[in-house]
């Protein structure tokens, strides 16, 4: 399935990765293996939490979105909504407000994860390019809701 044209202006303006397809596949095994599952699970256990609070169900969609990104990054990227042209609840001020309960109800914990991740795997030169992706999975933490994440 081709890209929509919102995406394809977006990816233009993106910084292009040059790493090939193999890299992206040995990079996410790595990153799966030496806990981008643990990541994945902390996300879908934000999600199930949030689907078993009835109130909790407008956040359930975007933890679940971004579990499988947690969980599998390179080759992926995450943009706001209303950059790919699609405007709705979750890209306005409603989606604003549900970001600040989010960041009281689940999203500390999830950024302080995986800054505690990042910081650990910065130690090595290995690890550099797992914390940075940590880095920005603890920003995203913080404001989940009205975002997508597409391929790059």
């Amino acid at each position: 399935m081709s890209p929509r044209p919102e995406e394809r202006s977006i990816r233009a303006h993106l910084k292009p990765q040059r790493a090939a397809p193999v890299i992206r596949l040995i990079l996410n095994i790595l990153w799966f293996v030496f806990g981008g599952w643990i990541s994945g699970l902390a996300w879908i256990l934000a999600g199930l939490i949030m689907s078993v609070i009835v109130v909790g169900l407008p956040w359930a969609p975007a933890a679940f979105r971004l579990a499988g990104f947690s969980a599998w990054p390179f080759g992926k990227t995450i943009v706001r909504r209303e950059a790919l042209g699609r405007e709705d609840l979750g890209t306005g001020p409603f989606g604003c407000g549900l970001n600040v309960i989010w960041v009281v109800v689940a999203g500390w914990w999830l950024a302080l994860h995986h800054v505690v991740i990042a910081a650990a795997q910065a130690v090595t030169i290995i690890g550099i390019p797992f914390a940075w992706q940590h880095l920005k999975l603890a920003l995203i933490s913080l404001a989940p809701v009205g975002t997508e994440v597409i391929e790059t």
